[in-house]
């Protein structure tokens, strides 16, 4: 454990500017040296994995820092020169280091380090931008070194973040601009035109840094396909990625409205949760915060409850080793539901260390089941320290499943979670606790993995004779109703004068469900001179990041040569990689730190201490088939309402009448069941009664239950002798699901049950 008894970092100032759906952050870190000797500091944080760091500098009062090369940080330091470093993880592209060497007694440092990032697209539409604050230490097994651990001070639950945080945000936007929300207290938003399109907005005054800081922007239209033509830099060589124009093309694809009428059923389902000791931590730091094995377990409930019959599923737990509910995927019926649910209700954060590899190779190394795509969802809290392989594995399965995984608590690694989903051709989201989204959250990637699998995705362009598009993304793997697909290429060439054409068209075509279906964007190739390279940076770290995923597998014939054309790239459009990093060495100092040089790390809002955490050590690779679990759980507080009527549900989607189902509804057995009328079935009435309540009094959170509804209403339609008594009720039980006639619904519905509700 350190002990900080002077923390040079003592505040952090940063700058948002929002352009539609891309961001520039710059970052200010102010640094004291308030000791008597000099000192090195080093500070170890998270940023976004997709993210592109573009500047970094170091300024000491009027002094100018010149950029050096990476192995002569230490050489300046050793030498008394002051020096600053900042490099990115081996292991993980979301953990950076920054070392601020040989600051002398009394003396002020100022590092500004800028990065851009594309804005992901929640599922209520919101662009979603985290300033992440939380690094959570990464698990590394006993046997194994870990730099990106080792450098990260173990701080307890109790410690104070000594710095303060402050953010403005400026956002412009083609869009009307709806509204800015945050989990942090924000100062008013301001409009700054009569259109709505540019507005800016501050962090309100005396954060801590203690948390991630979440901003959500709406746009009024922000499901359209767009594109966006960037101008090269002017001293950039022609036929250079940096001096070419580069592109950006936003794709939502539209699948037909035939082809969609129905979610398909048959699907294999496999359920990988970390039970690591980790997952015990709670959520966030705030009041009433779940534990994050309590978080994995309501959402597995409800993703269970929601499966359709005549699927395939299975559960697997892991830690430092794992386990799976049934030895190979079973059918999805009322029988394995509710054992499934059993053991679901026991699991604890119990299992070890994070360790992923193994359970996945397993799963993987399971037949697919015929006529069943499976569909591999994923709960962690990300710490692991093995990410570019987990990814290099995950990737190179890409055709046997889809993987959509779930960030699970604060600070969960970024390049774990999204990575995965990508790799797997699958979705990510982030669950944090206090995220008024979570609800939507958990049906999302469930929505998804139901759509049909897309198949023989091509793209081609259409552009003006001498002008050629060069496609900078990996090949598309996966579309989604609803999701976005970026696609980034470089624009070569020059339209001929004669021609008079100024536009261009992408057209991408692929199949679903056996249907060929065509989307086509027009856009034109007059480039926006006033992007500040933002789209190029962004495009440079998409090919730097498949390089690298290439360099990690050796996949590639020649290591060295994708290393070197990493390094060029990164060097020419001055964006990081794992084999780079931005140094500036003061060399105007004419004068040299004397003194033993003292070392202080910087801490970070992690989560809760060490490795402690992660329990006793257990064995790798070891597998336990349908291992009794830890029944040794504390008492947890009375379930939600929600979660309580879905819990009851059957695996058919019918609800049984009894005393729990009215406990639900807050009325008594008897209450329930005396307004039955007496030639409708008991489990016909209590599943209308349970839609009822569903539409009356969780409307709000129908994104949350709907595939449960949805089960329930074909279950109800399903019942061929009661239809000409309950007519009325699976009428409107149809235009709930179907229509979503929500007055009608209801005003039938209480008339037949005489006012009970």
């Amino acid at each position: 454990m350190f002990v900080f008894l002077s923390v040079p970092l003592k505040s952090i100032s940063v700058q948002l500017h929002v352009r539609d759906h891309v961001a520039s952050v710059h970052s200010s870190l102010q640094y004291v040296n308030e000791e008597d000797r000099p000192l090195e500091a080093m500070f170890v944080f998270p940023l976004p994995a997709d993210a592109a760091i573009c500047h970094f500098s170091a300024k000491i009062g009027e002094q100018e820092i010149v950029a050096e090369a990476r192995d002569q940080y230490d050489d300046a330091v050793s030498s008394g020169q002051q020096a600053f470093l900042l490099e990115e993880s081996d292991e993980s592209s979301d953990v950076f280091r920054l070392s601020v060497g040989c600051l002398s007694p009394g003396q002020n440092a100022s590092i500004t380090i800028v990065y851009v990032i594309e804005l992901s697209i929640q599922v209520d539409h919101a662009l979603r931008f985290c300033l992440p604050a939380v690094l959570n230490p990464r698990y590394t097994p006993a046997d194994f070194e870990n730099k990106t651990k080792r450098s990260v001070p173990e701080v307890s639950s109790a410690c104070v973040i000594p710095y303060t945080l402050s953010l403005s945000v400026d956002v412009r936007s083609s869009d009307r601009i709806s509204r800015l929300e945050s989990s942090c207290p924000l100062d008013p938003l301001e409009f700054l035109d009569a259109q709505h399109t540019h507005a800016m907005v501050n962090l309100s005054a005396g954060h801590r840094f203690d948390k991630d800081v979440e901003l959500l922007l709406y746009y009024e239209n922000t499901h359209r396909s767009t594109a966006v033509v960037e101008a090269g830099a002017a001293a950039a060589q022609s036929g250079s990625l940096m001096g070419d124009p580069a592109l950006m093309i936003s794709l939502y694809p539209e699948f037909p409205a035939e082809v969609m009428s129905s979610l398909a059923s048959q699907r294999e389902f496999v359920f990988l949760v970390d039970r690591s000791g980790s997952m015990s931590w709670k959520m966030h730091h705030g009041k009433g915060a779940q534990k994050r094995i309590e978080s994995a377990r309501d959402t597995l409930l409800l993703l269970l409850k929601s499966l359709p019959m005549g699927c395939y599923f299975n559960i697997y737990g892991f830690g430092s080793c794992f386990e799976c509910f049934f030895p190979q995927s079973v059918v999805y019926s009322e029988v394995t539901m509710e054992e499934a649910l059993r053991r679901v209700k026991s699991m604890s954060a119990d299992m070890g260390g994070t360790e992923i590899l193994q359970p996945l190779k397993h799963i993987y190394s399971q037949p697919c089941y015929p006529d069943h795509p499976r569909q591999l969802f994923v709960f962690t809290d990300g710490e692991v320290w093995n990410t570019k392989e987990v990814l290099d594995l995950v990737k190179s399965q890409t055709f046997s499943h889809r993987c959509f995984s779930f960030g699970i608590g604060e600070g969960a690694s970024t390049a774990l979670v999204t990575g995965m989903a990508r790799e797997g051709s699958g979705h990510a989201q982030f669950i944090t606790g206090t995220d008024r989204m979570q609800p939507k959250v958990r049906s999302a990637s469930l929505r998804f993995a139901l759509q049909p699998a897309v198949d023989d995705i091509s793209v081609d362009w259409t552009v003006p004779e001498g002008v050629m598009v060069d496609m900078l993304s990996p090949p598309i793997s996966a579309l989604f109703q609803g999701q976005r697909a970026l696609i980034y290429a470089q624009i070569k060439g020059q339209v001929k004068a004669s021609s008079g054409e100024t536009e261009g068209a992408v057209t991408v075509k692929y199949r679903l469900k056996d249907q060929p279906v065509t989307n086509q964007l027009q856009f034109t190739l007059k480039p926006k001179e006033d992007t500040g390279l933002t789209i190029h940076r962004l495009a440079a770290r998409s090919v730097i990041r498949s390089l690298e995923l290439q360099e990690q597998a050796g996949r590639a014939s020649g290591v060295e040569n994708i290393r070197s054309r990493i390094v060029e790239l990164s060097v020419q459009a001055g964006v990081s990689s794992v084999h780079t990093a931005f140094i500036s060495v003061n060399k105007d100092s004419k004068q040299t730190v004397k003194g033993p040089l003292l070392q202080r790390r910087v801490p970070t809002g992690l989560m809760f201490g060490g490795s402690a955490a992660y329990g006793a050590p257990m064995p790798i690779n070891c597998i336990v088939f349908g291992a009794p679990m830890n029944m040794c759980v504390e008492p947890e507080p009375r379930m939600d309402p929600l979660l309580r009527l879905v819990s009851l549900q059957k695996a058919a989607g019918c609800w049984e009448l009894n005393a729990a189902l009215a406990d639900v509804f807050g009325k008594t057995e008897d209450e329930v069941t005396n307004h039955r009328p007496a030639q409708v079935d008991g489990s016909v009435w209590a599943t209308v009664l349970a839609l009822i309540w569903l539409r009356a009094y969780k409307l709000d959170q129908r994104v949350e239950w709907q595939f449960v509804a949805m089960k329930a209403a074909s279950w109800v339609r399903s019942q061929k002798r009661e239809m000409t008594l309950i007519h009325s009720f699976s009428a409107a039980v149809h235009v709930l699901t179907v229509v979503g006639r929500e007055f009608f619904f209801v005003c039938v519905c209480v008339c037949k049950l005489q006012g009970l509700f």
